[in-house]
């Protein structure tokens, strides 16, 4: 299970790389024109402002659709031989369930499920769900590396191999539309629920539900909780309140900024550290950058997926660092709220409301909450040897190989020979340094002559497993190989 958490996780980094700038466009931009957040008093007009909210727009065309992203990416990504039909197929997917739990056509279909207006709000969470994405964009992969070989009868021949991964996969769509159709309301109505019982906890229920906002962000699920605390779901409404004036809101929102502030630079300080020595760089710019995201205007996404499914054990320590610090804030009578996340920009713009109060307790909150997220952080990383970006399993010293031979087509044609020709070949893939290969007769597999190509080593994991120790360089042995093997 963990390993195919650690698969996913591998194959989300290519969406989650485009966050980062996304949410440093968003942040400068609001802080240019604070009017578009509704901040009272700003103005609304002028260069700045212009200015402002075309950068928040820029930001907002990836960080708004992060579930296509994540659908396309997926699907891409767990593709056994990183074949785009895998991507069109998380599309695909993502599109049809889109569709099919979209409010108009469940009104159509089931109108008496939808009549429920806690029913209604969870089918209007489901475009642009992250959640929906990842789910689209597994079942797009896994179709693919299924159905990629599939032969058809001569008539529907032309709908053999790749091209018909697409359409098993919107059959495959259909039926977990309909299984959703009946789940997903159901747990968004029993989250709403829960969420009414934490609200007579006090400060207590204020972390309960901090704890459980970040746990539920990879299912999107989030948005039931946010719905009861922040909105007026069921007469909370703590944003609309706070920004309202009402002195007794932000009891629900206050206890995100110094995690999200300086928790998360912290974390991400600890995982830069603990990473390997010719990582550092690596890691550097996932999660160097996502920790400037959650300062500067609260975006923290490219940081959570960066690491959830990679080493999910420490995000629920994660999750569980927020309720603690929440509960802790909001005991001490820190009282902040935001309009788009709890940002360093949300902050100084809410601070003068009449419901902010002792603000300048972020100072020694945010120190105590960097220092707790940098020490519980690497202490996890290191005790469970967790696999946080720029701790990949490939060998130590991999990433400073230097080929004994650059002839990239020559390599190529040396280690096939040396795995018995093509037709022992089956499967052909690669990591950030090694060839991934699956063949028919191990026996066949002559390590010395592949050694000869120029690669570093030969490993052989599995019966059939056969991966080439290349360096950072393997990108482009693996495409002269795929050239000369298929």
């Amino acid at each position: 299970m963990m390993k195919k958490l650690q698969k996913l996780g591998s194959a989300m980094m290519l969406p989650v790389a485009a966050l980062p700038i996304c949410g440093i466009l968003m942040g400068l931009g609001y802080a240019l024109a604070p009017g578009a957040m509704g901040v009272p008093d700003a103005a609304t007009s002028g260069f700045l402002y212009t200015l402002g909210v075309f950068l928040i727009k820029a930001g907002a065309a990836l960080i708004d659709n992060m579930a296509i992203l994540f659908a396309i990416g997926v699907g891409f990504g767990l593709t056994k031989d990183s074949n785009g039909t895998g991507g069109l197929a998380g599309m695909v997917s993502y599109l049809m369930i889109t569709t099919l739990l979209a409010p108009g056509t469940v009104t159509t279909i089931a109108p008496d499920l939808i009549k429920d207006p806690i029913a209604a709000l969870a089918f209007g969470k489901i475009g642009g769900n992250a959640f929906i994405g990842i789910l689209a964009g597994i079942i797009g992969g896994a179709c693919y590396n299924k159905f990629k070989d599939t032969k058809l009868p001569d008539f529907l021949a032309f709908f053999s191999g790749k091209r018909c991964v697409a359409i098993v996969t919107g059959v495959v769509s259909i039926v977990v539309s309909a299984i959703l159709l009946f789940v997903w309301p159901l747990i968004f109505q029993g989250l709403v629920k829960l969420g009414q019982g934490i609200e007579s906890l006090g400060a207590v229920g204020a972390g309960i539900y901090a704890f459980l906002n970040r746990l539920l962000i990879p299912t999107g699920l989030h948005h039931a909780l946010n719905n009861v605390f922040w909105f007026d779901a069921v007469g909370i409404n703590d944003l609309g309140n706070y920004w309202a004036g009402a002195e007794e809101a932000g009891m629900y929102m206050a206890g995100f900024f110094p995690c999200m502030m300086f928790g998360i630079p912290g974390a991400a300080l600890a995982m830069i550290q603990t990473a390997k020595t010719n990582k550092r760089k690596i890691a550097i710019g996932i999660v160097g950058s996502a920790a400037i995201c959650a300062f500067i205007c609260g975006v923290t996404e490219p940081f959570e997926f960066a690491f959830m499914f990679l080493a999910f054990p420490l995000y629920i320590v994660y999750a569980l660092l927020y309720g603690i610090f929440t509960t802790i804030t909001v005991a001490l009578g820190f009282r902040a709220g935001f309009c788009f996340s709890a940002g360093a920009t949300d902050l100084v713009f809410s601070s003068f409301l009449p419901a902010a109060n002792a603000t300048w307790l972020i100072i020694p909150m945010g120190i105590a909450a960097f220092v707790v997220f940098y020490l519980v952080f690497r202490f996890a990383i290191t005790k469970w040897n967790l696999k946080t970006p720029g701790r990949e399993d490939d060998q130590d010293g991999e990433m400073k190989i230097e080929l004994a031979n650059d002839d990239y087509t020559a390599m190529a044609q040396i280690i096939l020979e040396g795995l018995g020709g093509k037709e022992n070949v089956t499967a052909i893939d690669h990591c950030i340094t090694r060839l991934r290969l699956e063949v028919k007769d191990r026996l066949l597999v002559d390590e010395k002559k592949i050694k000869s190509s120029g690669a570093s080593g030969v490993i052989r994991p599995g019966k059939t497993a056969v991966q080439v120790v290349i360096g950072p360089k393997v990108q482009f042995v693996y495409e002269e190989f795929k050239k000369i093997a298929e």
